[in-house]
């Protein structure tokens, strides 16, 4: 295989701020890893193996610590690999056997100055020789109810660990857990597990933030924005190459981006150089930016039918409805950043007004909830044959930028 893989999910503070990340087996760029049994000693192994080695600790987790998953054999030192004890926190698995080996092992890792986190913890006696040495305990709030995960979070507390709530998928869920104490939140809530290949770091999420914000500028006219784009060099190609294709149908090649600016219209440009930095974030999947074109063009034609919003602004609120997900930031602190119009905020926080409205019946239609489509401003047939429209024209688009 010419690539390694190795899934990241971010681990969030209560205030919404990345605190660490946990490192996950893929064995391509998929978006779940089946494991076997008798498996879990090579899965380990191979995350510690492309996160150390081929892709680099530093281009997956930053300055930020790294949780691992950690097997019997790597604990009680039978299999070796070397390992970081300042940037690692080791993960105890839920189905580690525990005795007085396992305990005397992980206190010597302890020892050693690693951070040690119990993982999918249920409480049984027999844990707490384990819990007095643990920083960490996580919490799967999928797997207890209210009350049991209340009760469980009372009887570790005397301990003195720090708790993580995992696979968090609600604001409800997010915001209990909040009240119970938890310090640390990981789940589908705040971002699904990325894949990133080996040897390609991932993208500066702040510099592709900062692009976005001075494209959306109010007051941006064409040389600001020849001047944005000029500043990128691989933007400014793209932008050139995509002018001068065929595809427009222009009467003389575009010489440069100021020129092209003017020939296309503000709009144009600016649209097509927020696809092309969107389509930069490869640490994350790439169906999010399918996702987001797809919306787009479908929230155009729905605008445009009925004639509540603009085609513009409804495409850029079908493009920017997967931001938070894409810079893996909720979409408040993102909208703060960027410069956009009060109906675009609105829409994209509340699904309110107008092009909220769009967004919405678009985000129905592609969830499958028909009975919220009932006045949806096209027919289920025309609405089928827009969605089927933006379907084609968002792999034409793909084709484009990938060019």
């Amino acid at each position: 295989m010419p690539f390694v893989y190795v899934a990241r999910q971010p681990i969030f503070t209560s205030s919404l701020e990345v605190h660490a990340y946990e490192l996950l087996y893929r064995a391509g760029d998929v978006a779940d890893a089946a494991l076997g049994e008798g498996e879990g000693d090579s899965a380990t192994a191979t995350v510690l193996l492309n996160a150390l080695g081929e892709i680099g600790l530093a281009n997956l987790v930053g300055d930020r610590p790294a949780f691992v998953n950690m097997t019997r054999g790597f604990l009680d030192d039978t299999l070796e690999v070397p390992l970081d004890r300042d940037r690692l926190v080791l993960e105890i698995l839920e189905d580690v056997a525990v005795d007085d080996g396992l305990v005397a092992a992980v206190a010597a890792r302890a020892a050693e100055g690693f951070t040690i986190a119990l993982d999918d913890f249920v409480y049984d006696p027999i844990y707490d020789e384990l819990l007095r040495i643990a920083d960490i305990v996580k919490f799967d709030v999928r797997a207890l109810d209210a009350d049991a995960l209340a009760a469980q979070v009372e009887i570790v507390r005397p301990f003195g660990v720090e708790l993580l709530a995992e696979k968090v998928e609600s604001a409800e869920e997010f915001e209990r857990c909040q009240a119970l104490g938890f310090r640390y939140f990981q789940g589908y809530f705040f971002s699904r597990p990325s894949v990133v290949r080996g040897r390609e770091v991932p993208p500066n999420k702040v510099a592709m933030l900062q692009v976005l914000a001075e494209l959306q500028r109010p007051d941006t006219d064409v040389a600001r924005l020849a001047a944005i784009i000029s500043r990128d060099v691989s933007l400014s190609y793209k932008i050139l190459r995509f002018v001068n294709s065929a595809y427009l149908n222009l009467s003389r090649p575009i010489e440069s981006v100021h020129h092209g600016i003017v020939l296309l219209g503000l709009a144009t440009v600016r649209r097509w150089a927020n696809l092309l930095v969107m389509s930069r974030s490869d640490d994350k999947p790439g169906e999010l930016l399918t996702i987001a074109l797809v919306r787009a063009r479908l929230c155009e034609q729905l605008a445009t039918s009925s004639g509540a919003a603009a085609a513009d602004p409804a495409f850029t609120v079908g493009l920017f409805s997967v931001l938070d997900a894409l810079l893996d930031l909720p979409m408040a602190e993102v909208l703060a950043d960027l410069q956009l119009g009060p109906d675009i905020e609105a829409a994209l926080l509340d699904r309110a007004g107008p092009l909220g409205h769009v967004l919405a019946n678009v985000c129905g239609y592609e969830a499958g909830a028909w009975d919220d489509l009932h006045d949806a401003p096209l027919t289920p047939i025309d609405l089928r044959d827009a969605y089927l429209d933006s379907l084609r024209w968002t792999d034409d688009t793909l084709g484009e930028l990938a060019r």
